[in-house]
């Protein structure tokens, strides 16, 4: 009897349950449920309803069982740098506000008086993103005093749901990493940087490596969803899943992890903390085995997100490529402004910025599109010249995995404004990373490469040629 093995992937758009089954030598995969999420406006602050989302995973859990599919092993993973502070009873202090909120305004001017902007990224190798961790702990510590005083501990998002499974905490690597407080060196918290800051020292639970056992359900989720199960640590952050399923075993790989987020980059064996790679907004990520990935956050998909919300028709995202494909505006602009971060209306911010920088301004759903999609591949292109810059190295082909792997459209540009050949796929790399750690543990494979070449041979995969036409 084929064994099941379940990825809980939490975006910032929706959630899934997805079962991986190795049948024939391939990865199968079956998406078993699927839910809606997205921060809500409480009092003018944005937070995520943990409570809700949890209910989401119990119910994923109870279909997995009507289906007489029930996982050996299960894991969890969600975006990065977001948290929650518990107290002694374990009750969750404050709001759990998410990283688009505004409440992180102005706190790196106060993170940089007492360490400089070029000394915490030489402690941390981690990219400035003025929602990091570092930042959202120092608007607990200027607005909340009385909650950071009161924590015992502090979870990322997928640790804390994984703790309402088991009631074990644990601090997941990958995940804690994007908070910009961990010493790349060793792996673990900088205690020191912790202090200087005046950082609860308490409340930093030690951090667990990806393929490590969380623990079994506590009795009270056995008996809700009828079944128990081991709960491992994943890369909890879905980009350290998505990577690990880039179908090549090339050391010198360069992939885009393409969705809500772009984030580019390669594998490296070891962090560059430089000012160079600073100054280039390269950050340094924990990866599975202590691997790092070395990249750049694109703001990526999630223009085209919010900009689908606006547009009075109800289009597809493939309606808005066939549309875009259609135009010839030039216009580009900076993903990379912060202007495109939370915009009340990401339509007008686009055309404000076409309008103030002096560019034709769009104004259909295809011009829109268009702009957007453009101004996604100038970016890859421009940041695939400063990777090659840093490394000493060329990259042939550009690994397009995720969400955004469907583009095919975007797909076309990126090859056209890298020069580079696309493979495109698998989409669903975040949950394939999560199922690879899980099978790991089970000795499924022997080790990431085998995981990597089955990865290959079990989805489809698009490439393309520098001119954008597949082959």
């Amino acid at each position: 009897m084929n064994k099941h093995y379940l990825a809980i992937d939490i975006g910032a758009s929706s959630g899934r349950h997805i079962l991986g089954t190795m049948i024939d030598g391939k990865m199968v995969l079956e998406e078993v449920y699927r839910f809606p999420n997205g921060m809500e406006n409480r009092d003018g602050t944005l937070c995520w309803d943990l409570d809700g989302l949890f209910k989401e995973i119990i119910a994923g859990l109870k279909v997995c069982k009507e289906l007489g599919k029930v996982p050996e092993t299960m894991a969890i993973d969600t975006w990065g740098v977001d948290f929650v502070l518990l107290d002694e009873n374990d009750e969750i202090l404050g709001k759990t506000v998410g990283y688009r909120d505004h409440r992180t305004d102005g706190m790196d001017t106060e993170v940089y008086k007492i360490i400089s902007q070029d000394d915490l990224y030489l402690r941390t190798g981690i990219q400035k993103q003025i929602f990091n961790t570092v930042y959202q702990l120092m608007a607990v510590k200027k607005n909340q005093p009385e909650d950071m005083a009161k924590a015992k501990s502090m979870l990322m998002i997928p640790d804390y749901f994984q703790y309402k499974l088991t009631g074990v905490k644990k601090m997941e690597y990958t995940n804690g990493t994007t908070g910009q407080l961990i010493n790349p060196q060793t792996a673990d918290w900088d205690y020191e940087l912790i202090e200087m800051l005046g950082y609860n020292k308490e409340m930093f639970v030690p951090v667990s490596m990806p393929g490590e056992v969380v623990g079994e359900f506590s009795k009270e989720v056995q008996e809700e969803v009828g079944f128990n199960c081991t709960v491992v640590l994943p890369a909890t952050h879905d980009t350290g899943s998505a990577v690990l399923a880039v179908p090549t075993n090339n050391d010198n790989a360069l992939y885009i992890s393409s969705g809500t987020w772009s984030l580019m980059g390669v594998e490296r064996a070891q962090a560059d903390c430089s000012l160079a790679s600073m100054k280039a907004n390269f950050t340094n990520e924990g990866g599975y085995d202590h691997r790092y990935r070395y990249l750049k956050n694109i703001m990526g998909l999630w223009m085209i997100q919010s900009v689908k919300k606006e547009f009075t028709e109800d289009l597809s995202f493939a309606e808005i490529c066939e549309r875009a494909g259609k135009e010839e505006i030039p216009s580009i602009v900076d993903c990379q402004d912060e202007v495109f971060l939370a915009p009340e209306s990401m339509t007008q911010a686009v055309q404000n910025y076409c309008r103030q920088t002096g560019q034709q301004v769009p104004e259909t759903v295809g011009e829109i599109g268009a702009v957007i999609y453009n101004s996604l591949a100038k970016c890859y292109g421009d940041t695939i010249e400063e990777i090659e810059g840093i490394t000493g190295k060329k990259y042939e082909t550009i690994y397009v995995v995720g969400g955004g792997a469907n583009a095919g459209y975007l797909n076309e540009l990126t090859a056209k404004y890298c020069q580079r050949k696309v493979s495109a796929g698998p989409t669903e790399a975040t949950a394939i990373g999560n199922i690879i750690v899980q099978m790991l543990y089970d000795k499924v494979f022997k080790d990431l490469p085998e995981a990597r070449e089955c990865v290959g041979r079990s989805f489809d995969i698009v490439n393309y040629d520098k001119t954008g036409t597949v082959i």
